[in-house]
């Protein structure tokens, strides 16, 4: 939400493709959300620049002096993913800093649908293999239907109080250091929608 506060074009893209597939008759449910690529590109987006847990917990312990890539990991080193590194390397994501959902549109210029279930490691926000997050499936659901039903019923803007501010703090998560103000303004092309 953040995200799209700061970036009114954005949500201005995502509300005109919730008034194509949804329409302004009938609220989102969830089976829309296959049909809306962009709403899923902008939560693609969203888990690589604001990666949830940017140290994954596939620690391992180095059990004895190794060699990898030319470097060597002594004994008794924790080595863990830092998906934050991985998902801001310009090496794998072109302008790693901008905030850019058509990098996951598969008919936009350069862009690709990308499986964030741990199948593709440049993103991988749930972690991979037997230690993938059990929640995964319900939490892409959940984030995905609730971002579509604020979205459909609402413009989101910024309070002139409490400008947005992206700095994150690490605890059990990454979270914002302070929480988003933002002020709802009813889409005044719905009508009536529950």
């Amino acid at each position: 939400m953040a995200e799209l506060v700061l970036h009114p074009e954005i949500q201005a893209k995502v509300h005109a493709e919730l008034d194509t597939v949804v329409g302004k008759e009938k609220a989102v449910c969830d089976t829309d959300i296959a049909r809306l690529p962009y709403l899923q590109a902008v939560v693609k987006e969203t888990l690589r620049t604001h990666p949830p847990g940017p140290l994954l917990s596939w620690a391992r312990l180095s059990t004895e002096d190794v060699q990898i890539a030319g470097h060597l990991i002594p004994k008794g080193t924790t080595a863990m993913v830092n998906m934050w590194a991985i998902t801001h390397d310009p090496a794998l994501w072109p302008n790693p800093e901008e905030f850019c959902p058509e990098r996951f549109v598969a008919s936009e210029a350069g862009g690709a649908d990308i499986d964030v279930r741990g199948n593709d490691l440049r993103l991988a926000p749930f972690g991979a293999g037997r230690r993938v997050c059990p929640g995964r499936a319900l939490g892409m659901a959940t984030v995905q239907l609730w971002l579509a039903q604020l979205l459909h019923k609402f413009e989101w803007v910024a309070s002139p109080d409490h400008p947005v501010d992206l700095s994150e703090v690490l605890k059990l998560s990454c979270e914002m250091v302070h929480p988003l103000h933002a002020i709802p303004l009813p889409r005044t092309s719905l009508v009536n929608v529950i």
